[in-house]
C-alpha cells in the first residue's frame, strides 16, 4: 500500500505483533536514516519503539472498539471489587479506609488512577515523577504526605536483546525501582505501617519485593494495565487493619493476575470506628 505519513498522537498497533495492542505515537525520530517511533500503550504500561513501517494507523471506529473491550474488562473486575466490599459492612461501624500516595512515571497513567480511586472511594494523592527522579525524592514526598499506602509505578520494559532475567541491567527501570523502595524503607521500615506497591511492565518482581516492597510486578515478566495497582491498593485500603489481605483474592481483582502482578502477606489498613454518628 501506500507510504502513510504518521504524526505524534496517532494511535497506531504494531503488524509483527500481530496488531495485539493500541499504542500512541508519542515522538517520532530519525535514527541512521530510518523513521522510528517511540510509542506508550493506551491501557497497559508499556513503552517501545518501532519502525514507521511496522505500524498500522488505527481508526477512530476500531479505537472506540478497543477502547470498549477494554473498559469491559476493567469494569468486571470494578464491580468484582464493589460487590466483595458490601458483603464486610457491619452498619453500626464507619470505616477510614488507608490513604494512598501515588507516584508514576507517566501522567496520562496517573490521570487514569487518580479517577479510579475516586470511583471506588479512596483518598488518593498523586506526583508525577520520573522513575529516575523517584529514588531521590521519596523521603522527602513520605515526610511531607503521610501515607498508609505507597504506589511507585511508571514505564519499565526488559531492554531489547537482554536474556538475563535476574540481572536488574536487563530493565530499563527496574533498578529505579528497587532503589525507591530501599529509601521508602529507611523513612519506614515496617510492612504493615507502609504498605508499598512497585513496578511497571515486565518489572523484576523478585528484586522489588526484595528491597522491601508488599506487591510488586511482574512474576512472569508481563505487560501491566494501567490499572491494576489500583485494584490491588483498593483491596488493601478496604481491608480491616486486623486481618491479613487475601493473596489470592486480591490478585484476581487486577486485570492481568498472578502473572502480572504478585506479592506478600500484608495487614489491612482500613480502620474501623464506632460508634457511628447519624446527623440527619
Amino acid at each position: 500500500g501506500g507510504f502513510v505519513m504518521f504524526k505524534i498522537g496517532d494511535i497506531v498497533a504494531r503488524r509483527s505483533y500481530n496488531q495485539d495492542l493500541f499504542l500512541k505515537i508519542l515522538d517520532i525520530k530519525k535514527i541512521d536514516g530510518k523513521n522510528i517511533a517511540i510509542l506508550g500503550g493506551l491501557n497497559y504500561r508499556l513503552f517501545a519503539d518501532a519502525f514507521v513501517e511496522d505500524l498500522v494507523l488505527k481508526s477512530e471506529k476500531e479505537i472506540v472498539h478497543y477502547q470498549l473491550a477494554d473498559s469491559q474488562e476493567v469494569y468486571k473486575k470494578f464491580r468484582k471489587v464493589v460487590f466483595d466490599r458490601k458483603f464486610k459492612v457491619e452498619e453500626e461501624y464507619f470505616e477510614i479506609p488507608g490513604r494512598i500516595l501515588h507516584l508514576d512515571g507517566d501522567r496520562e497513567y496517573l490521570e487514569q488512577c487518580l479517577r479510579t480511586y475516586k470511583q471506588l472511594g479512596l483518598q488518593a494523592k498523586g506526583i508525577c515523577k520520573s522513575e529516575v527522579e523517584q529514588p531521590k525524592v521519596i523521603s522527602k514526598i513520605l515526610r511531607e504526605n503521610p501515607t498508609d499506602i505507597l504506589v511507585l509505578t511508571g514505564h519499565d520494559a526488559l531492554l531489547k536483546g537482554k536474556k538475563d532475567l535476574k540481572s536488574l541491567d536487563s530493565y530499563r527501570s527496574s533498578a529505579y525501582f528497587v532503589q525507591s523502595v530501599l529509601e521508602a524503607r529507611k523513612y519506614q521500615p515496617n510492612k504493615d505501617a507502609l504498605v508499598i506497591f512497585a513496578g511497571g511492565c515486565q518489572s523484576n518482581f523478585e528484586k522489588i519485593i526484595e528491597a522491601g516492597a508488599n506487591f510488586a510486578s511482574s512474576p512472569k515478566r508481563m505487560l501491566i494495565h494501567a490499572l491494576d495497582p489500583v485494584f490491588i491498593v483498593e483491596s488493601i485500603a478496604f481491608t480491616p487493619i486486623d486481618r491479613t489481605v487475601s493473596l489470592k483474592d486480591i490478585i484476581r481483582h487486577t486485570v492481568t493476575g498472578t502473572d502480572g502482578v504478585g506479592g506478600i502477606e500484608t495487614r489491612g489498613q482500613m480502620r474501623r470506628g464506632y460508634p457511628k454518628v447519624d446527623y440527619c
